[in-house]
């Protein structure tokens, strides 16, 4: 533990910082699950699950919660999951 006050504050923060970026993260990981599902079931509401998904992509390596190449990745295959929904 850390004995200066900035440091002890810096802790507290960084703490913060963690818990919102796991929940960025996981947010990004369950719309992947549920559009994933969508596609395979055939719903016509997956292009907008879509969109807000990368949107949230976009949010979170924005913020920094996700590296910029990890969300170009996840968005790509966004994409490719609609693509073959709509050759389907």
């Amino acid at each position: 533990m850390a004995n200066i006050k900035q440091q002890k504050k810096r802790n507290r923060r960084s703490l913060k910082q963690r818990d919102t970026n796991i929940r960025y993260r996981s947010t990004v990981r369950s719309g992947m699950k549920r559009l994933s599902a969508d596609v395979e079931a055939g719903s016509p509401e997956s292009a907008e699950r879509a969109q807000e998904l990368v949107k949230t992509i976009d949010r979170a390596s924005a913020r920094g919660a996700m590296h910029k190449n990890t969300a170009a990745r996840r968005k790509a295959r966004v994409a490719r999951m609609l693509a073959r929904q709509q050759q389907a």
